[in-house]
């Protein structure tokens, strides 16, 4: 299901999606690669039904990354918190039809290590790479590659 809504100031349409930015030890990025697809994005999804946005990342995480993000994170005092949102023209569809990315990490930061080696590639995921900020750009989505710049201007990866 594709959560979608059109923007009558803008004639855009948006979809709605859900992403887990995951930072190593070594301060890289977590992003994973769709069979038969080239590009790199931020492991996410979205909503099903009524489900929260919690609901949905815990989900969408189990599904590609084949790891419960709370249960797994060994930290009793985990929790998933907002990152940030960033838009912009959806990779594979019409021109026009955006993405609006909510992003979401897991704190703290000893329960985001805790993750780092429990990861790995689901049936629908082909590969899962950890990035720095000198990754090839055109090997990411648009919102991949505003999500990495974010990332290193905030300090937050190499």
């Amino acid at each position: 299901m594709t959560t979608s809504c059109a923007d009558s100031d803008s004639g855009n349409t948006y979809i709605d999606k859900l992403a887990l930015i995951l930072i190593s030890e070594d301060r890289r990025q977590l992003v994973a690669r769709s069979k038969g697809k080239t590009v790199f994005y931020t492991p996410g999804g979205k909503r099903e039904g009524k489900e929260t946005d919690t609901e949905a990342l815990l989900r969408e995480c189990e599904e590609e990354l084949a790891v419960h993000l709370i249960q797994c994170a060994g930290t009793p005092t985990a929790s998933i918190e907002q990152y940030g949102t960033f838009e912009a023209q959806a990779y594979g569809k019409p021109e026009g039809t955006m993405v609006r990315m909510s992003c979401y990490r897991v704190r703290p930061s000893e329960a985001e290590r805790e993750l780092e080696g429990l990861v790995r590639p689901s049936s629908e995921i082909e590969e899962l790479a950890w990035i720095d900020s000198t990754f090839d750009r055109e090997r990411l989505t648009v919102t991949g590659v505003m999500i990495l710049d974010d990332l290193k201007e905030k300090g937050l990866i190499n």
